[in-house]
This record gives C-alpha cells, structure tokens and sequence, in this order.
C-alpha cells in the first residue's frame, strides 16, 4: 500500500481575536481534509521532546521516524547534507542566514525574501571575502545558506534570526568559544554588503535589504540510519527546503524537485501533488513525505490572510489532486497529516507543545467527530507522546 505523510509547516497556531477565538486551521475553508478527518482518526502528537528547541529541524527529524534525543546534531549539517557540502569530523556546519539588519536591530529574517539569484551574487562576494581555509560560505535557497568551519566549535550559543524580529541584536549575538570571529563576521558583512548594488536596488524598489549574514544551528556531521533499512519501504521526499532536502538525503530518501516550488505563499502546490504522484507510481517509492513550507513564513510573517490561504491552497492544490491520483488509480493508500510545530501568528516564531495529526486508511474507513485542527488537543483519546513513534501509525 502507497503511504504519504503530508506535512504544512507551522500550520498550527493559537485562537486569535480576530477570527472570534478561532484558528487559522479552524478558519481556513479546507474540504478534502474536512471529509478525510469525518472518514479517519484524529489526534495529538508531541512531536519535539521536552526541553529540546521547537524547530522544524527537530520537528521534521522526529516525524520522519528518528529519535532527536539520539540523533540530532544541529541544523546546519542538515542543511549541508542537502547541498552535499562535504563535511568531515572536523567540520562545523552553520545555517548562515542573510538577514536585513541596520547594524542594531533585525530588521527582518529572510531580507524580504531575497531571491536565490541575488542572494547567490552576495554569497559569492562574501566567500571571496571572507573565505579561508577554515571559513567557507556556500550558497543555497533564498536567505538560507551554509558556513563550514574547520576546526571550529559547538559550544557556542547562537540564536534563531526568526526569534528576535524587530529585537536588539546585542543580547543575541553569539556567545561562547568562537564568539570574537562569529561576531566579527556578523558586522564586517554588514560592512560588505550594505551598499551593494543589489541592496541599493532593493531599498529603491521599498524592499528590506539583504546585508548582514547571521550563523546558528551549528552542529557536527549528521549520520541517520537508512529509512529503507529501519523501515523496509523505499521512499521520496518533495520540499522546496534545503532543511528537508538534507533530512532526506540523511535518511537515503530520494528527493525530488518540484519546478516553481519556492517554499513561500507562491509556491507550486499542484506541482508538488502531481510530482508525489508520479513518485509513488513511475517511480516505485512506496512512501512519500510531502512538505509544504508557506504556512510556517505565513507565520513568522505575521499574515494571517497569507497563513489561512496557504492553508487553503494545500486543501485544494495539494490534497484534492492527491486524492484524485488515487482514485484514478483506483489504489488503496494511507494519508498521514500533521504540522512539524505550531508557529502562532501573533508570536511570529515557534512554540513548544502538541500538534494535531490525521490519519485516513482508505481501506478502513470510520467515522470521526473531531475536526483536524487545534480541538483535537483537548478532545482526542489518541495521544502519540513520543513524536517519532507517529509514523508507525502510518506504515504498520
């Protein structure tokens, strides 16, 4: 039987005013997942252990199955691993966020989403620059990109550029062994690439800039067990992240590209379903992870009409051709859904705790009363507490 976990980052969030005490899940017109959770079981998954940082590489790491209190080693090997950067045990590997700042406070975290072509023109002065035998930069998608440190440490505290929007830079900047370089490289980039022509550029067109690079996530070479070998099914990933890219990749996951899949509000939801589809039936993978990214930077946004549309999108873009594909077929499948995390419109960022999840078998079809939204947390008897033990309910 074909599996697919459908993951819409971030989708989860909190009761808001504006939408008289209801969430965007709640809020959003979503019919095809409406109809799946009448059909299948709902319920709640802890999927980032106590104590460990709500992020979606902790949260993805866990959905796919692994452990984090076992193998999770940092973001930034992850997000090497999906741009090959060779790493050896000497190696520290850094998310190397471009982020907007005006020397004081951040600005923005995506520099306005600076697209992958200027950002690689940046990227490419600032490995020209500053690269050396032990720094090197190497670019990757949008705002999100990767510094390798040889022989460098781990043990220095650095803080999410998406934590502290329109914060002071100054109590986050790194702290640690390693500090002095890591905190030199924040402000001489902020020297390198303020004028540029490309920001002068984005400025003139009301844009924030894309001038000061921003290191966390730091963390030694990640190594997983092969998800074919712990599990025994092949797989595919689809994602426009490098985050999940490299998880993927990590897992021996093939991963696929989906044109036009940018990972915003604009990205190619059809695309990604007809692609899954394509995957699983010419492409023999029996399981699929399917991962949409626009709800989690509707969030960090603040854009509650962006967050609800994603949301929107998925149900119509993604789902409904998915079920559609099936039916075509006329193949029997299990549809697994859930949010990595919640990322609340009204913090801008993530928060720890529970997610609801939705599981339809389309061979053993129930009925349900509980919706596929935040309800769920308090109603469901179906409580999964260790995150990565979810996907067991998928494939056994």
């Amino acid at each position: 039987m074909k599996t697919i976990f459908l993951v819409p980052d971030g989708a989860a969030d909190d009761p808001l005013p504006e939408l008289d005490g209801k969430t965007p899940l709640q809020a959003a017109r979503t019919p095809n997942l409406d109809a799946l959770a009448r059909k299948g079981r709902v319920g709640s998954v802890l999927t980032v252990p106590h104590g460990m940082y709500p992020g979606s590489d902790v949260a993805n790491l866990s959905l796919l199955g692994y452990d984090p209190t076992k193998y999770y080693t940092g973001r930034g090997p992850i997000e090497a691993a999906a741009l090959e950067v060779p790493l050896t045990p000497r190696d520290v590997a850094f998310r190397c966020s471009l982020v907007a700042t005006n020397g004081e406070t951040m600005l923005d975290y995506s520099s306005g989403h600076v697209t992958t072509d200027e950002a690689r023109v940046l990227m490419a002065l600032v490995q020209e620059k500053f690269g050396s035998r032990r720094l090197t930069f190497f670019p990757g998608v949008q705002y999100r990109h990767i510094l390798r440190w040889t022989d460098g440490s781990i043990d220095v505290q650095t803080t999410p550029p998406h934590d502290i929007q329109n914060k002071l830079l100054e109590p986050y900047l790194p702290k640690g062994d390693g500090e002095e370089e890591l905190r030199g490289l924040i402000f001489d980039s902020l020297d390198l690439l303020d004028r540029h022509p490309i920001n002068r550029r984005r400025r003139d067109d009301g844009k924030f800039p894309a001038n000061t690079l921003w290191p966390w996530g730091q963390g030694l070479p990640t190594t997983l067990p092969s998800f074919f070998g712990e599990r025994g099914v092949t797989g595919a990933v689809i994602t426009a992240v490098d985050l999940l890219r490299g998880l993927g990749r990590c897992a021996g996951l093939r991963v696929v590209e989906v044109p036009g899949a940018t990972g915003y509000i604009d990205t190619n939801y059809r695309g990604k379903a007809e692609y899954g589809l394509a995957a699983l039936f010419e492409g023999g993978a029996d399981f699929l992870f399917l991962h949409i990214e626009s709800p989690d930077e509707s969030g960090h946004e603040g854009n509650l009409e962006h967050k609800i549309r994603s949301i929107e999108d998925i149900d119509r873009l993604v789902v409904g051709p998915l079920l559609a594909g099936f039916a075509e077929r006329r193949q029997p499948f299990r549809l697994l859904v859930a949010p990595d995390h919640a990322t609340p419109i009204a913090l801008r960022t993530h928060r720890p705790g529970p997610v609801p999840f939705l599981l339809y078998d389309s061979t053993k079809e129930g009925s349900s009363t509980l919706p596929f939204d935040e309800r769920a947390l308090e109603e469901t008897r179906l409580v999964v507490e260790e995150g990565y033990r979810l996907i067991d309910l998928l494939l056994q």
